[in-house]
């Protein structure tokens, strides 16, 4: 049965972009409930939706609550639909951690009981393992707890972002014979969330944890020197965590934004957890102290940070309960070992598909480049690298020899700041010049360049430039656990390219617009469109018309418009997207030639690959890797690249990898209605993640 024919110019109504936030982490807890998954991975998948609910609230949902506070101040009152909106975003992020605790609690914990893992609370536990939670709390808690009692010359405390605190309610008086009955206890983050107990005070063949708030909880008394604890709770904060500064009026962005790290920790607060069985007097008094509505309080039946269950996790002696450790490959047929990777890019490009081929590729082109005595300049940007990075140490000792090193750090990566700035500081220690990109745009770009000195004809010598392009971090740590793709390439058209970019990084002037890289914010978004409106001409001539795309979110609203009109126009369109979509699909008459889908498996999906067919001849398409996901502010408040893969063989692959499996996936794949829900295609079937790394990965030793 085929569907109605598309009607020309109807454009459907875009999905709101924080409930699309949220049907993604509804996704990730689907990974809990999988009884194919290895238990202690589906703990795990338990761990990465709480860390992305943090970052909702800190981020996405403060953006909400700032924009409607906004409206309201400036029109007298908020426009009902926003306040709509806010409300069902409120109302869907309470019933997903609401059922992200029902996961844990009655399949989770059941599931680790029946393999001998068990979190005792204290009421379970043993008349050994209290005396020893008792002794580990004299020892190791205690001493680090220092409990405020409040009055008028002892204020509610200031509580840090996503820190764990306890409120008490006391009975009978003080030392100084008053009846102020409310105390605080702030936990300091230096204290192991969970505890593994000796083996010797748990049932042979099992493993015993215990929560420090379980410990702290059980101990609230030994605090308060005799006053009995009538009621209490641990409790939990989020915050906005954004960095406000205004760059267009500081002088010196690093200064700056390493003051501002200090008090990020005490943002306007957004959300209050405390558990279940909090009195609803102490949940009210928090309330009142916070300035939060009562929308704001969320009720969970457990630890306020599941989190920190990660700690279970790697302590846990259960190999069998995790995934088969993987090793990814060198591409010995492309580059064999100890090779010199200049010589091998003289032949043509090459392609590293991570974290199925190992990064480690990426590491010896830069450490190649430090040892080369004719390698006479480095250039790279850094966005998100962690504070121990061998690409950074390796850069260090590049500008120790006396290279050139020139290096855009993107100070403003959020919750990497700090990391940054320290990089920063060190390498302006050794001579390397830092910058730190444009006022008012985040470097996205991943760029790393070479230039070499080697001879040439008629015994001249010329400078050659090498580069390695990619769609993810200069992070060799994510690069195990996130899907990415990177090129190395010595072509002169985009090496030339990307030294131009570094050059208005670092002088801010006026140069050459790059003739085959794309940059946002200047080319890449209308190129894009530009290539979404080829597709659709082509589908009204009659002619092949075919886009097939992988990124991480699509929001923008022009592109999204862009994509509906090809797809009216008669294009087969899949998008292949990871997070976010606002674009409806399949809507009979409007959307219907549209089809969005999700994978959500063992790796991150991080991978941005764009094609488009518009005719039947090679030159009738076009395929680019890209650091940018479709949304505004990559498009036009960053600095991002896009790049061509020109290479029929290498283009080829890309299909092969990032595409054609992820449109078959029938394991890890989920189908987007037109309502934004998702559904799975299959229960069983092929997973574009396992055939990746059943073709490249073997097990670690």
């Amino acid at each position: 049965m085929t569907s109605a024919p598309a009607q020309p110019g109807t454009m459907p109504a875009l999905l709101n972009r924080e409930r699309a936030i949220l049907a993604f982490n509804r996704r990730v807890l689907a990974q809990a409930r999988r009884p194919d998954l290895p238990l202690l991975e589906r703990l795990r998948y338990i761990t990465i939706v709480s860390s992305n609910m943090d970052e909702f609230f800190e981020v996405r949902f403060a953006d909400a609550i700032g924009a409607m506070r906004l409206a309201m101040n400036s029109a007298g009152a908020g426009s009902d639909p926003q306040r709509d909106d806010l409300r069902a975003v409120a109302q869907e992020a309470h019933a997903l951690i609401d059922q992200k605790y029902a996961v844990f609690n009655d399949e989770l914990t059941p599931a680790l009981q029946q393999h001998g893992i068990f979190i005792v609370n204290h009421e379970e536990r043993t008349p050994a393992q209290r005396d020893w939670v008792a002794r580990f709390f004299q020892r190791e808690v205690q001493p680090l707890l220092l409990p405020v009692g409040l009055d008028p010359a002892h204020p509610f405390p200031l509580v840090a972002n996503k820190s764990l605190n306890f409120i008490v309610k006391l009975g009978g008086q003080d030392a100084f014979g008053r009846e102020n009955s409310i105390a605080i206890v702030k936990v300091p983050r230096a204290l192991p969330r969970v505890i593994k107990l000796p083996a010797e005070v748990c049932a042979p063949g099992t493993q015993g944890f215990v929560l420090l708030t379980s410990v702290v909880r059980a101990h609230l008394q030994d605090l308060f020197g005799g006053r009995p604890v009538e009621s209490f709770s641990q409790f939990r904060v989020t915050r906005d965590s954004d960095l406000e500064v205004d760059e267009e009026d500081v002088a010196n962005l690093r200064q700056a934004l390493r003051s501002g790290l200090t008090t990020r920790h005490f943002g306007e607060a957004i959300r209050l957890e405390v558990v279940a069985s909090c009195p609803e007097p102490l949940w009210r008094f928090l309330l009142q102290q916070f300035d939060l509505p009562e929308a704001a309080l969320y009720l969970v039946n457990g630890p306020v940070n599941l989190v920190r269950l990660n700690q279970l996790i790697d302590q846990a002696d259960a190999p069998a309960l995790r995934f088969a450790p993987l090793a990814p490959s060198w591409p010995e047929a492309d580059l064999p070992r100890g090779s010199n990777i200049f010589t091998r890019l003289q032949q043509g490009d090459m392609l590293l598909h991570h974290p199925f081929q190992s990064f480690e590729v990426v590491v010896e082109f830069l450490r190649q480049a430090v040892h080369d005595p004719a390698v006479l300049a480095i250039k790279q940007t850094i966005y998100r690298t962690g504070s121990q990075s061998v690409l950074m140490e390796l850069l260090l000792e590049a500008a120790r020899r006396g290279k050139d090193v020139c290096v855009v750090v993107e100070l403003k990566a959020r919750f990497d700041e700090e990391a940054n700035i320290n990089w920063a500081e060190r390498l302006e220690a050794v001579g390397a010049q830092v910058v730190y990109g444009i006022v008012g745009f985040k470097t996205h770009a991943k760029l790393l360049l070479v230039t070499r000195r080697e001879a040439g004809p008629r015994r001249q010598t010329l400078l050659r430039r090498y580069a390695h392009l990619s769609t993810g971090n200069y992070n060799p740590n994510t690069a195990r656990l996130y899907t990415d793709v990177g090129m190395l390439t010595a072509d002169a058209q985009l090496t030339a390219d990307a030294d131009a970019v570094f050059h208005q990084l670092a002088s801010l002037t006026k140069v050459r617009n790059p003739r085959h890289l794309l940059t946002a914010p200047f080319a890449l978004h209308r190129r894009l469109v530009a290539h979404i409106d080829q597709v659709a001409d082509a589908a009204r001539a009659g002619r092949p018309a075919r886009i097939a795309a992988k990124f991480n979110s699509l929001t923008e609203p022009s592109m999204i418009e862009a994509l509906v009109r090809a797809g009216q126009a008669g294009a087969q369109i899949d998008l292949i997207i990871r997070g976010a979509c606002m674009l409806p699909p399949g809507i009979p008459g409007v959307t219907d030639r549209i089809r969005v889908r999700s994978v959500v498996g063992r790796f991150l999906e991080h991978t941005r690959v764009l094609y488009f067919r518009w005719g039947e001849g090679e030159a009738d398409e076009a395929l680019y890797l890209s650091s940018a996901d479709w949304m505004g502010r990559n498009m036009f408040r960053r600095i991002e690249v896009a790049w061509p893969v020109r290479d029929a063989a290498l283009r080829q692959r890309l299909i092969d990898e990032c595409l054609v499996p992820y449109l078959h996936d029938r394991c890890d794949a989920w189908v987007q209605a037109s309502d934004g829900s998702y559904t799975r295609p299959a229960v069983d079937g092929p997973s574009a993640q396992g055939a990746l790394a059943a073709r490249y990965m073997a097990p670690a030793h």
